[in-house]
């Protein structure tokens, strides 16, 4: 039998993602995800690129040094971004079913992934940060799962539907293992609104999980104000090192917990790897 570091030794696996000019935390859950799955040491080489900072999306091909690659979408959601500008910078051309395909310039072959947000494990990810800060601030007296919410915390936009498809996917299947009270989704700029949680959440508990790709400025500032604390607060916070929330945190007659992204949990480099045996696996327009 063949193992992973068998099969991966010769290919170069490269990890996608968004990047910004102003919020350097913008690409930690990649540093991080990339150093880990260099540690593992399954795949020859191991690459980071962004689309808004260096080392920039459309110098990919001339770094790869291997003619077998992998490219995965460090990214919460299928959308423009993955099925339209990364596929455009890569140079790969869109299938009449929207999925890119693998594609070659000379001996090297590319083959691109879909988003590790949409993968069916992340449901795990999420279980596990809500039962994980839970596990580790209790609070006295200790919160009983039938007596608290889990809500998952995403961006939203008006402009598409498609941007709270996968939140609305776990929700409904986190929902179905009937662990918590309640399961919601609650967004940034759709409704539900995350400051509305006090009142649509019945249970005595909650537990909020930022559904992001890093502790940027949405999961650091915007969502722990939403939820109610001081712009004052938070930034003073910040500026001393300190977690942005205390957890947990008595609100509005409910305690409430606060996790950091989905992102940044460690599991998320076996959701990377689950992405590239897909591809390894079978790869529609490559047969």
């Amino acid at each position: 039998m063949v193992t992973a570091a068998q099969r991966f030794s010769n290919s170069t696996l490269i990890l996608i993602g968004h990047g910004s000019t102003k919020n350097r935390d913008s690409r930690r859950a990649i540093e991080r995800h990339g150093a880990e799955l260099r540690r593992r040491g399954l795949f020859g080489h191991v690459l980071e690129c962004y689309y808004k900072e260096p080392p920039f999306l459309r110098e990919t091909w001339d770094r790869i040094p291997t003619d077998e690659s992998f490219a995965i979408p460090v990214f919460m959601s299928e959308g423009y971004f993955t099925r339209e500008i990364i596929p455009r910078e890569l140079g790969l051309a869109l299938d009449p079913g929207g999925a890119a395909p693998a594609g070659r310039r000379g001996r090297k072959l590319l083959r691109y992934g879909r988003p590790v947000g949409t993968h069916p494990s992340m449901n795990g990810v999420v279980l596990a940060l809500a039962e994980g800060v839970v596990r580790r601030y209790p609070g006295s007296p200790a919160p009983r799962l039938e007596e608290t919410a889990l809500v998952i915390a995403g961006h939203g936009t008006r402009k598409t539907e498609r941007s709270r498809e996968v939140i609305d996917r776990q929700v409904a299947t986190i929902r179905q293992l009937s662990r918590y009270a309640e399961v919601h989704a609650a967004f940034m700029e759709e409704e539900l609104r995350i400051g509305d949680c006090y009142s649509f959440v019945q249970a005595p508990n909650l537990v909020m999980v930022p559904f992001f790709v890093s502790d940027g400025m949405h999961v650091q500032e915007d969502i722990p104000m939403l939820l109610g604390e001081s712009e004052a607060d938070v930034r003073e916070r910040l500026a001393q090192g300190r977690a942005v929330w205390v957890n947990p945190t008595l609100r509005r007659n409910k305690r409430v917990w606060y996790t950091g992204s989905v992102g940044m949990d460690p599991l998320l480099a076996d959701v990377i790897l689950e992405r590239v045996l897909e591809l390894a696996d079978h790869h529609p327009g490559m047969d």
